[in-house]
């Protein structure tokens, strides 16, 4: 079979060459691109592979439908929402993501965007560069607040593990039913969105995307914030709705957020309204972005061929 790697997967050149070796020794065929190929490259390398492998790229599906031999997808990150999944679905693609490769990192960049925004770490520090002082700077702890976390799977979970660590009394709310017992196992108070929304000081997005999920916090849902109430999305950018949030942030409405994801990958175009708005902490998508992470997902994204090789696939998207 050809393998085809799309985009360099940001590990070392030993590290990719001991993932590679055992299908090298199986006989395949293995190619991979680097970074900056152009579209005719990448169509005349993917044309006829067998399996792809990809980051966070996007992958249309007309760029899918050139590729005649394709029988398998493997992605090495935890959304796939940049895949076009119906087309592979017509197409008969199997497609499997690198879920949990990531967990860690999100969740210590969740906390360290709540405290470094609610603390105003980053005006704080254009302050000392600048010779001033911390005057006018105070900011609210994490302990004894109310968070809710939206979407309570491995990373939210996870988060809400720290928040009982840092005495916070915590709300949760997923689409998907949880077994009684987890709630209690994890720590949380499993309410309505409306609720969650209405009695937290501070809310964080940990859901996936999806047809439910898309534009979940828009104006109206902000305006059931409380007053002052902070934002955190480090879950999808479509998830939530930037003009509402950044006109909330400008009228005092929420008094701060923490931005990681957006409409589309950075880097942001010039008027994007979050970056501008005020006590916003906006970065570039690097929540997950850690060595350990980096190297984990692509471990995951070939053991994730070897299964399906096998016939046995694993983190089934498709």
């Amino acid at each position: 079979m050809k393998i085809v790697v799309l985009e360099p997967l940001e590990i070392t050149d030993a590290k990719l060459s001991a993932l590679l070796q055992p299908f090298l020794e199986e006989g395949h065929t293995v190619a991979s691109l680097p970074e900056g190929c152009g579209f005719d490259s990448l169509i005349g390398e993917a044309e006829d592979a067998d399996v792809l492998v990809l980051g966070n790229m996007p992958l249309p599906g007309e760029t899918i439908a050139k590729c005649g031999k394709l029988k398998f997808i493997s992605i090495a990150f935890t959304g796939f929402d940049h895949v076009d999944i119906e087309q592979c679905r017509r197409q008969g693609v199997a497609v499997s993501n690198a879920s949990g490769y990531a967990v860690e990192a999100v969740v210590e960049t969740t906390i360290g965007l709540m405290i470094s925004t609610m603390r105003r770490f980053k005006e704080a520090e254009q302050r000392c560069r600048s010779g001033g002082t911390k005057a006018g700077l105070v900011g609210p702890l994490l302990a004894g607040k109310t968070v809710g976390v939206i979407g309570t799977g491995s990373i939210g979970s996870a988060v809400i593990r720290l928040l009982n660590a840092f005495g916070s009394r915590v709300l949760g709310y997923s689409p998907s039913d949880k077994p009684p017992e987890e709630v209690q196992r994890v720590g949380y108070e499993k309410v309505s969105l409306g609720r969650l929304l209405a009695e937290s000081d501070v809310v964080t997005l940990h859901c996936p995307l999806n047809d439910s999920t898309r534009g979940l916090i828009g104006a109206r849902e902000i305006a059931m914030m409380k007053d002052g109430a902070y934002l955190f999305n480090l879950a999808r950018g479509p998830v939530v709705d930037s003009h509402a949030l950044a006109e909330a942030l400008n009228t005092g409405k929420l008094s701060g957020a923490g931005v990681d994801v957006y409409e589309n990958e950075p880097p942001l175009p010039l008027d994007h309204p979050l970056p501008s708005a005020k006590n916003t902490v906006a970065l570039p998508h690097i929540a997950w972005y850690s060595q350990q992470s980096l190297e984990r997902r692509a471990e995951i994204a070939f053991e994730n061929i070897q299964c399906w090789m096998a016939g046995r696939q694993q983190n089934t998207v498709v």
